[in-house]
């Protein structure tokens, strides 16, 4: 959708020109929280964060489209003036046993200091195929610098070196201010009715055509003088289109959200692996002929090291989120986050500002939280994390805030929702350079490649920005526009923001 938003805007392409095809009926991605009728429960399978440095693609994005709320204005408008108003701040960024501690020192070792602030200066070839936990010591990871930004961020410690460099640099100017997060910002509301539905209307009433519940299964690449161009794309297993060499075929690899399960209040998720998403499949099916644009087993044939629980309350009294006041910092803001370093589970809890979705009932508050141990037994529910109803869940994480004798009472007024993501942190697993296609291989003459698994030097995948960055990418050079592609913020460029954060490494 960010693609067609550029070709619109910047390409002057016609909307009735541009098809949009799609496996899922509900468009948007992993951006799809969504209310739940049957359950009268909120489900949401993240929620994104952003970051005023960081976001330069997303907030020209935002630009280019009319709010449905306020006439005149556009997202970003929007947005500013929410964050102008509504601050984040995280009072208790660390808990245990059901108290915050003091998250400022970042209890790092002067061997592990010198390795984050060497980091800084390795060539990315130097660090191919390199585990975090390859590079540091074992009490980096007990250290409250990793579990804030572990739990911000969503690293594991086999995840990808690489990647974690990536990170420091992409977000240095919030390095300083990590145990409070007062750099981060927030969407309106959920960003399924914040951004995919302005974007939804703003292509439809440009003719943009949309084909949903398709599966697209291949694709076929024709040479030429050693270029490549897409002639055709099969679809649904016996269906085809011809694409002439002047078409433009815009390609989203992999997805992060693919093979999820939901669970109930009763229900555990139970995943189906058997088939694999269409945007796995057809990546598989792409690189049997043409195998220089990636290797999609290097992330997605490793699901024991990039699923994790996340799992979403609606609460239809007051009594959780007046328990939670003791870790919100009220003067500031009427939100947060705690994370729960002594959960076996490693819980993360973050309650959400009111209200959240549009038509959301006075009444009703709710929180999302995700764990990034997952695969673990709970501390008090002697269960796995995934194989645990909503309501097993809740208990849990309860009796980590300390809200125990209030347990029946919150259990009583709430819907709890957990859903397993078999693949979403799988970007963030080690890797070469080469394991993903260019957003614009060399050879292409008629395609490009979108979405989390296209390889965009220097910047941070997981990122609602990488994304549409790619799609920025892709229109700009495919089309051959004289536009400028909006430049990739890097701390280590700017004096002040790297002493800061030198400084913050010793702190």
């Amino acid at each position: 959708m960010s693609a067609a938003v550029y070709l619109l805007k910047d390409g002057e392409v016609e909307g009735k020109n541009i098809k949009i095809f799609d496996e899922s009926k509900k468009l948007g991605g992993s951006l799809d929280a969504q209310n739940l009728e049957e359950s009268e429960g909120y489900v949401m399978r993240g929620i994104r964060m952003f970051e005023e440095e960081s976001f330069a693609c997303t907030f020209d994005l935002m630009s280019k489209i009319p709010s449905l709320d306020i006439p005149g204005e556009t997202i970003r408008e929007e947005f500013v003036v929410f964050n102008r108003v509504n601050k984040s701040y995280s009072k208790s960024r660390l808990l245990r046993n059901g108290e915050a501690i003091d998250a400022r020192p970042l209890n790092l070792s002067f061997g592990d200091r010198l390795k984050v602030i060497t980091l800084l200066f390795r060539r990315e070839s130097s660090l191919e195929n390199m585990e975090i936990k390859e590079y540091f010591s074992d009490s980096f990871f007990i250290s409250n610098f990793w579990y804030e930004f572990c739990t911000v961020f969503a690293f594991q410690p086999w995840h990808s070196l690489m990647e974690f460099r990536r990170y420091f640099v992409r977000f240095m100017t919030s390095f300083p201010k990590i145990d409070t997060l007062e750099t981060i910002e927030f969407s309106p509301y959920n960003q399924y009715e914040f951004m995919i539905l302005p974007i939804l209307s703003f292509l439809r009433k440009r003719d943009v055509k949309f084909v949903t519940g398709t599966r697209i299964d291949n694709l076929n690449f024709k040479s030429e003088g050693g270029k490549k161009f897409v002639s055709r794309i099969y679809f649904n297993k016996d269906e085809e289109i011809v694409v002439d060499r002047d078409d433009k075929v815009f390609i989203t690899l992999g997805s992060i959200v693919a093979n999820s399960a939901i669970g109930s209040m009763n229900s555990v998720p139970v995943l189906n692996l058997k088939e694999k998403d269409a945007a796995w499949t057809l990546w598989e099916n792409i690189i049997k002929d043409n195998p220089e644009f990636g290797k999609p087993s290097v992330f997605n044939n490793h699901i024991d090291k990039s699923r994790w629980t996340s799992f979403t309350v609606t609460f239809r009294d007051k009594t959780f989120v007046e328990l939670m006041d003791k870790f919100v910092h009220k003067k500031v803001t009427s939100f947060g986050g705690v994370n729960l370093i002594d959960s076996n589970w490693l819980v993360s809890v973050v309650l959400t500002y009111t209200p959240y979705f549009l038509n959301q009932p006075k009444d009703v508050s709710l929180c999302w939280g995700y764990a990034l141990r997952s695969e673990e037994k709970g501390n008090f529910i002697k269960k796995r994390m995934s194989e645990c109803t909503g309501e097993e869940i809740l208990t849990e994480v309860i009796h980590h805030l300390g809200f125990e004798k209030h347990l029946d009472e919150i259990l009583k007024n709430a819907i709890c929702i957990p859903c397993t993501t078999p693949y979403i942190t799988s970007l963030f697993l080690p890797r070469a350079i080469e394991d993903r296609p260019l957003a614009i291989p060399g050879n292409s003459i008629n395609f490009a490649f979108l979405g989390q698994y296209c390889e965009i030097p220097k910047d941070t995948v997981f990122t609602v920005e990488y994304s549409i960055r790619s799609a920025q990418i892709a229109v700009y050079k495919l089309l051959g526009l004289k536009k400028k592609i909006t430049p990739i913020y890097q701390g280590t460029h700017h004096i002040r923001v790297l002493y800061n954060a030198l400084k913050t490494v010793f702190r």
